[in-house]
């Protein structure tokens, strides 16, 4: 398994995707304070820029979903993850990857967005292993390595039934969001099966590296929780509101509200440069993660949730950290 994934040491520790969360922008700042082992861009529709082209005949560089696939040398190994029921789609858009220089590409198998599951993708290909190995297939015409992220079921858990099919096709690297897609983010992660993956994995694919994903607050969380599960390694989304310092080992706690609030101004900055055709409210949805524990955080969220660009941020800051 001649890839990145093999070099990884273990436990290793890794970004989730988060769509309208993770953007480049984000991920510049978690780069640089506090740098994960394995980057995952927000999924991308394959379908979307397939069909811009072949359809359209629109050139890829003028297609605004090319704006997710941005990213910076900082966050390598680089992951671009997909999504599409289309194995000509898939194929198209992940060779694409390949040439913008991304060093994999991950397959979601485990969004439970309706209008995702509608396409036969996200969680919908948990009812649909043939799909699932097509379109694996599919993305390897890429050269790149291809990993998948998934859940543990669909209505129900079917750890036994479903992962085997990815087993299957000796993935680099499997992610498993350890609920079902009915479950949502409704009930604790199911860490307790997380043993029962890795035995799976020990028969069928040795080399598959298993990451674990669900309810990981911090870096000693995920140390912990590979640990005691025994997988490979460690994706964190939850820890990473608020706190680009978290692969870094440092918890909210542990960082000054000054601090905080410097870096959110910096990723509005980043933002707007890297992002400038994107709605500055995808910067304010960070806000309250950020500006949270403090006195006065409550009134000086009320002030930044009304500022429209990085400058304004600043500002509203400033002030506060004046008066403080």
């Amino acid at each position: 398994m001649d890839s990145f994934w093999a070099q990884l040491p273990k436990p290793f520790f890794v970004l989730a995707p988060m769509a309208d969360v993770t953007d480049p922008a984000y991920r510049k700042l978690i780069a640089k304070h506090g740098k994960p082992h394995v980057t995952w861009t927000e999924f991308v529709s394959a379908d979307g820029i397939f069909h811009m082209r072949s359809k359209k005949g629109i050139p890829d560089i003028e297609n605004p979903l090319m704006r997710d696939l941005l990213y910076t040398e900082e966050e390598r190994p680089i992951v671009a993850q997909l999504f599409s029921s289309n194995p000509e789609a898939m194929a198209y858009t992940a060779s694409l990857c390949a040439e913008l220089g991304f060093d994999g590409v991950d397959i979601n198998m485990g969004c439970p967005d309706k209008s995702i599951e509608k396409q036969g993708c996200g969680a919908a290909m948990i009812k649909n292993p043939a799909k699932a190995k097509e379109i694996i297939a599919a993305a390897r015409t890429s050269g790149l390595p291809v990993s998948v992220k998934t859940r543990i079921g669909y209505n129900q858990e079917s750890i036994d039934e479903w992962l085997p099919a990815l087993l299957e096709e000796n993935l680099p690297a499997l992610t498993v969001h350890l609920r079902t897609r009915k479950e949502m983010s409704k009930v604790p992660a199911h860490w307790d099966l997380m043993p029962r993956i890795v035995a799976l994995r020990d028969r069928i694919s040795p080399e598959t590296r298993i990451i674990g994903n669900g309810d990981v607050i911090d870096l000693a969380d995920a140390k912990q929780k590979a640990e005691e599960s025994g997988c490979d390694g460690v994706m964190i989304g939850r820890g990473i509101f608020g706190n680009p310092w978290v692969f870094a080992g440092r918890t909210i706690e542990e960082t000054s509200p000054e601090e905080r609030l410097q870096a959110l101004v910096e990723f509005a900055y980043t933002f707007e440069a890297m992002q400038p055709a994107k709605s500055f409210h995808l910067v304010r949805k960070h806000v309250k993660a950020f500006a949270t524990g403090f006195d006065g955080a409550n009134e000086l969220r009320t002030k930044i949730m009304d500022t429209t660009t990085a400058a304004e941020m600043e500002k509203a800051v400033t002030d506060h950290l004046s008066a403080a």
